[in-house]
């Protein structure tokens, strides 16, 4: 099963917009269907989280995945896609692009607190010219600190450049229970592990093996997200057991597969 799986989405429409009215804007959508956006880029910062549901972000360089204890973090001018499952309550918010450092260029993922949690909440109430010289704009520059302080999760699967590489990615994105070693792949791929090896580090900046695990557990998450069960999606995703997907499940994630979706 892929991560990017081939099904009849509901295109999303996305704000026409040359500047934002304040420097925090947020986007309130209840949606009720797999949905996904054009690709498309911002002058401001977007970050995009959901109180119920799962959010994927593509850009040309990866997939950044957050279910509701995370949020994606997409930096000013990058082009991306947003892809939501089946019944998700999302908040958008935008940030003033003046606010952040220059050299903030890479899209990720970010943990959400429950401080920053309560704060998306009470801020995506409010009007959106709010008084920024009031409690409303005061509130809103706690929500800014909070959101740039936010520590980064490790829910992002970086893609390599290198066609070979891309080929076995592809593959292994459509089949996650793959287990063919690196050796193996380098004979269809005409290069040796070692070779793909230093490629896969240079390109993604993980080895082989944790890009892999990620990437499965990134496609459980979708799975256990749809409501199938923990048994079956491990076996998809490659584990010999469940209790050893549910081990490497918590030790990327902190929570168990139960926890993270009651």
């Amino acid at each position: 099963m892929s991560i990017k799986r081939q099904i009849n989405r509901q295109a999303r429409f996305v704000p026409e917009m040359s500047d934002l009215p304040r420097p925090l804007f947020a986007r309130n959508e209840t949606l009720h269907s797999d949905s996904q956006t054009a690709w498309h880029q911002h002058n401001w910062i977007q970050i995009s989280y959901a109180l119920k549901g799962v959010i994927t972000v593509y850009t040309h360089q990866g997939c950044y995945i957050a279910p509701p204890m995370w949020a994606v973090w997409v930096p000013a001018g990058l082009s991306h896609q947003v892809i939501t499952t089946d019944k998700v309550e999302m908040r958008g918010l935008y940030v003033s692009a003046s606010l952040t450092p220059s050299n903030d260029d890479h899209c990720r993922v970010i943990e959400v607190s429950s401080l920053l949690r309560e704060l998306i909440a009470k801020f995506s109430d409010f009007p959106v010219l709010y008084d920024e010289a009031g409690r409303e704009g005061r509130l809103a520059n706690v929500l800014i600190d909070e959101l740039f302080s936010a520590p980064e999760a490790a829910l992002s699967l970086p893609m390599p450049t290198d066609n070979r590489l891309q080929r076995l990615c592809d593959w292994l994105q459509s089949e996650p229970d793959n287990s063919r070693s690196l050796h193996e792949w380098g004979k269809e791929l005409g290069a040796s592990e070692k070779t793909l090896s230093r490629l896969f580090q240079k390109e993604t900046g993980l080895t082989f093996r944790l890009w892999r695990q990620r990437l499965r557990l990134i496609s459980a998450m979708r799975m256990l997200e749809n409501g199938e069960k923990v048994t079956a999606v491990a076996v998809t995703c490659g584990y010999l057991s469940t209790s050893a997907f549910i081990q490497a499940f918590r030790q990327q994630f902190g929570v168990t597969p139960g926890e993270l979706f009651k």
